[in-house]
Parts: C-alpha cells; structure tokens; sequence
C-alpha cells in the first residue's frame, strides 16, 4: 500500500475540512492533535481498506451525517446480490437479486443479526454499510439471520466481482466510455423518477430521490391535481436537490413557507418554498422510514408542521445537513481522483430544531413485519391508500413498486 498517498488523502480532508466546514470551531475538537493522531495510524495499514478507514475515521470525529470521505473508485464493482434495510431497530433482508449466491442462501424478510461479526442495528447500520460497501468492500459476507419462523442460520454470500476499466476516457464526447457513463447516469435518472399509479380519486406516487427538474415536478403534480388525495411514498428516499424540494413543497401552498434557517460560516439565506404552480388542495399522505433521509425529511417536517398532511411509516433517518461535494485527485498522467462531502450549513426548522440525529417521528408509526416482507406484503401503503379513500389490500399493495435491480 502507498503509505505517501493515504498521508496526502489524511491532508486533503484536513484542508478541506478547515476551509469549508460550517462550523468554524470544528465542534469544539483539536483538529490538528486530531491529524496527528490519525496520520499515526497510517503506518498500521496493510491494505487500502485500512487506509481508507482512516481517513473516513478522521471525519467521523465529527457525527456528522453529510461531512464524510468518498474513496477512489476501484477497477472492479462488488454486486452483493441483495439490499438490506432497517426496519424500527433491526435489520431485514428486503430484495434478493436473481441468478446470483445470494439467492441461494437469503430469503426477503430474513432478519439480519450479525453482518461479518457486527450486531446490526439502527445506530451502527450507516457505519457497517459504509465500511462494508464502500470503504473496504469484501467479496464474501457472513450473516447470522432470523427468519419470520423463527429459525436460525449463518449464511456466507459472495458478491459477483464484475471488472471495470481502471481508467476512463470521458473527454470526448464520441468515446465508448463517456456512452457507457452516460447510459447508466439516464438509467440511475430513470430508476429515480416517480412512479404514479391512479387508483380511483387518488394518486400514488413513490418518489425515489429528490433530484427532478421543473417539467417532471409540474408533469407528475398535473397527474396528482387529477384527484382528490394523493399519497406520496417517500420511503427510502435519501435526499437530493434542494431546488426540487422547493419546488415540491411550493406545490402544495398558495404563500411562502419557511423551510429552515441556515447556520453557517456566512449567513446564509434560509431555504423558503415559494407557491409554485396551481396549489395542489387535495389530501396528501406522506409515507416515510429509516431510508429517507435529508430533502425527504424537511419535507415530511414542513408538511407536519404546517398542518399540511399525515406523516406515517417509521422515524427517519436523521441525516439532515446542507452539504457540497469537494473533488479531489492525486497525480499527473495517472490521476487518482477521490472526494470529500463537507456540511456547508446545519439546518434549523421553524420549531427551532434540527432533524440531525433525531430524524421525523411521524404522526403514526406502522412497520411491516419480517413476515409481511417475506410474502411481499406492504401494510403502510395499504393503510395509508385507504386513509386517502382508495381499496389496496396489502398483498396488492407489495406488487406496486418492485424494487429496481441497476444494470452490472
């Protein structure tokens, strides 16, 4: 392992750290003891793994949920052949990847006790990810499981380990590769997009991400405006751009509504939504839980707390800070290119708190079971479709919105 490459990635972060981080008193901590601290560690690193995990440690020091290290992209993707999520406090098997080891040895709605030696919970679930998935990710998991019977067993799954090109040539606009990229940014685009199904006087929408234009926010909201209620699944959606959460928002008020107050380094706006487009009146009924995380959380919060709708499902996330990306690269003629997410602003509501680490609590908490995944069940919506007026059992409720393999 290249020891000189690690120490300049630890300087990057404090650099970057120290000219862009909101607050200027980093939290209270010695950041400089704190660099050499960590730089320390370098020496004890036997694989990029390890590197990595310094580096991502050293920013940890923080608890900040947007302030975080993205490594250099590696020459190969690990496909774990499943997702897994949280659901109240534990951990589920909650899609399966056909044709891959997964499928052989996991079950949906299996509970997921130990991954790789670690309990699995709410609070650690976001480090395992992190570290398994991105930081130091393994072809081979093991897995203590539960299933909705009762039954017990250890799993071991191996990923497929598809090769990728160790370097890309994206500067011209008719090479192979700037296509590939291009292909899989419109497929990503596609997988994001709401998917409205109309059943009766009412709209159900999942929206997958924040990060739509004007003319798809006023295409799918012309469809909600069709009928009385609409409800608006935002489960699992971790955030995006700010401007689609205004313009979301805006959508549902005939005046301004204050988002949240900015606090950082130079006092920033607040982030408002403005009326936009004709107000949609009719009922609405946000669906939230563990997965949705910073623009889907303030936007749960705003209609909670302007009395807007009904917020049901499981608390959320609690990852809600403003944050910009900063590239980084390593190098002349072969350039390592990695990149740090550095919060810009914490977030104040108009009840003066923040969502970080406290997440929406909604209005009514429901969850499915480990037996309700494992039949393809999904009770919240079919709750909240009747709530809207609209008759959706919960088995036919599981079939509306299958998860979405991405292309290998």
């Amino acid at each position: 392992m290249n020891q000189e490459m690690i120490h300049q990635m630890l300087v990057d972060a404090y650099d970057t750290l120290k000219d862009h981080y909101y607050d200027p008193s980093m939290g209270g901590i010695d950041w400089q003891a704190r660099f050499k601290n960590h730089d320390a560690h370098i020496a004890a690193a036997h694989d990029l793994g390890d590197g990595f995990r310094v580096i991502a440690s050293f920013l940890q020091g923080l608890n900040d949920s947007h302030t975080y290290f993205m490594p250099p992209s590696r020459p190969m993707r690990f496909d774990t052949g499943y997702r897994m999520s949280i659901v109240g406090n534990d951990c589920y098997v909650t899609a399966v990847r056909p044709h891959t080891d997964a499928e052989n040895k996991l079950h949906v709605g299996d509970e997921i006790q130990h991954f790789d030696g670690y309990a699995v919970n709410r609070q650690d679930f976001e480090d395992i990810t992190y570290f398994f998935h991105v930081l130091s990710p393994q072809q081979v998991a093991q897995m203590d499981l539960l299933a909705p019977d009762g039954t017990t067993r250890r799993a071991l799954i191996t990923a497929d380990v598809v090769p990728t090109k160790k370097l890309l040539d994206v500067s011209d606009p008719g090479s192979a590769d700037y296509w590939d990229l291009l292909r899989r940014d419109e497929e990503e685009d596609h997988q994001s997009h709401p998917r409205p199904v109309e059943l009766g006087d009412v709209t159900i929408m999942k929206l997958e991400g924040f990060d739509l234009d004007r003319s798809d926010v006023d295409r799918y909201m012309d469809i909600a405006r069709k009928h009385g209620a609409l409800v608006l699944d935002l489960r699992g959606n971790g955030g995006g751009s700010i401007d689609t959460l205004e313009w979301l928002l805006g959508s549902f008020f005939n005046h301004p509504v204050k988002i949240a107050d900015r606090v950082g380094r130079h006092n920033p706006k607040p982030l408002v939504a403005k009326p936009y487009g004709r107000t949609y009146d009719g009922k609405l009924i946000v669906l939230v839980d563990t997965g949705s995380a910073s623009a889907s959380e303030l936007f749960a919060r705003v209609i909670q707390l302007e009395h807007r709708g009904t917020v049901i499902g499981d608390k959320t996330a609690g990852a809600v800070m403003e944050a910009t990306f900063y590239p980084v690269h390593q190098g002349t003629d072969t350039q390592i290119e990695y990149a740090f997410s550095i919060t810009d602003a914490n977030l104040i509501m108009t009840d003066g708190n923040s969502l970080e680490k406290k997440g929406v609590t909604p209005d009514e908490i429901l969850l499915p079971t480990g037996a309700d995944l494992a039949a393809g069940r999904d009770p919240v919506l079919s709750h909240a479709a009747e709530l809207a007026g609209a008759k959706l059992d919960p088995a036919a409720a599981g079939k509306l919105f299958p998860y979405q393999w991405p292309r290998l």
